[in-house]
């Protein structure tokens, strides 16, 4: 069969399946400081050899193309000069750092979120860092593979105060509401299925874009707002008309929601890569390794030396440069500084968070590097 047939009729069959299965929890949730890679339209599908991984392709091409929102509030925001800053942006940049050896080597690729699945399977992306929920069906019916979890959320609600909610509102506070969310996610089906259990009734409104979802909601073309937790509260922080106040509800969220980089299926060699991507920059943190001291701690022993290209390094045995790591921390930085730059200023904090480092509570956690 040739490769141009195999193409076509993977393309066929994505459609198929992704007009069939639910997308994403999320399009949001400030911002890091502009970065010189810029968003841009999607690419032209990549053909890859029959017994070649994606890895090599994107180290042949020299760029990575990472799929991303463009207005996930702290998460991926493109800026008014083309720049794409946030949590999700930065992964996005430590993948490049740690493949191609330099973090500015991204072109960023603004998805929608029933738009995300097909460009992974057409090569129109190699990546998405995109507010991603990693469910049963997408890492079966769909065809995506899960990295590790860089960010743990759950979907919450939000409301206006002056309609008579509160932090301590339920799901069965809602019934006669009428409800606002992302068309074609786990938020949809969430907040549907939660309701039906609670025995509320509520009309609920699908938009395309998240920020269709706000402007109803500001307007006040519906009462409530739903999405992951961070994006709600990144929204809250940009978006609050001085003359409202909006709450966030419940306390404990109605779902998991677990986020991270996800990729096409059955390509170890590049899992490999992205993965131990994230695990090098929670490493580092765990070891208090970064951008401003690695310098200090290339030839250190033991796992940071290994992990910085030292004495007993593995990363020239995944395909990448001995110093692939230590390009991701001095170029981008820990998992700590990742965080704390783009989410600490929407007030996401990781202390007393599923988000903290597992040796302080949460659930932040790598295996180890030898």
């Amino acid at each position: 069969m040739s490769k141009l047939f195999k193409l076509l009729s993977l393309f066929l069959a994505v459609g198929v399946v992704a007009a069939a299965c639910s997308s994403d929890s999320s399009d949001d949730a400030g911002t890091a400081a502009p970065a010189e890679t810029t968003a841009a339209p999607a690419t032209t599908a990549v053909e890859l050899d029959a017994d070649g991984s994606l890895l090599d392709t994107v180290i042949a091409r020299g760029t990575l193309n990472c799929g991303v929102s463009g207005s996930a509030v702290a998460f991926s925001e493109t800026q008014a000069d083309g720049s794409v800053t946030g949590f999700d942006a930065d992964y996005c940049r430590a993948v490049a750092a740690a493949v191609l050896g330099d973090a500015d080597a991204v072109n960023f690729v603004a998805l929608t979120a029933s738009e995300r699945f097909t460009a992974v399977q057409t090569g129109d992306v190699d990546l998405l860092m995109r507010n991603t929920t990693w469910t049963q069906s997408r890492d079966s019916d769909v065809g995506m593979d899960f990295g590790p979890t860089t960010y743990y959320d759950g979907q919450q609600l939000m409301a206006r105060v002056g309609d008579g909610f509160d932090a301590s509102s339920t799901v069965a506070d809602l019934d006669g509401a009428i409800v606002c969310t992302n068309a074609g996610t786990t938020t949809e089906k969430n907040i549907a299925e939660a309701a039906e259990l609670a025995g509320a009734d509520i009309e609920l409104l699908a938009f395309e874009t998240s920020d269709e979802v706000y402007e109803t909601f500001i307007a006040g073309g519906c009462d409530i707002t739903t999405t992951d937790g961070s994006a709600l509260v990144g929204r809250k922080v940009k978006q609050q008309p001085a003359d409202q106040e909006w709450v966030i509800f419940p306390a404990t969220p109605i779902s998991k929601e677990p986020l991270g980089p996800t990729y096409g299926q059955n390509d170890s060699a590049w899992a490999d890569a992205i993965n131990w991507t994230v695990y090098a920059t929670i490493i580092m943190d765990e070891w208090g390794v970064t951008s401003a001291n690695v310098d200090d701690h290339v030839n250190d022993p033991g796992e940071v030396g290994r992990l910085l290209g030292g004495e007993g390094e593995l990363q020239t045995v995944m395909g990448l440069s001995a110093d692939a790591f230590y390009n991701v921390i001095s170029q981008v930085g820990n998992y700590s500084e990742i965080y704390n730059s783009n989410l600490n200023p929407v007030g996401l904090v990781r202390e007393g968070s599923a988000n903290a480092g597992w040796l302080d509570g949460g659930l932040i956690y790598a295996p180890p590097a030898r």
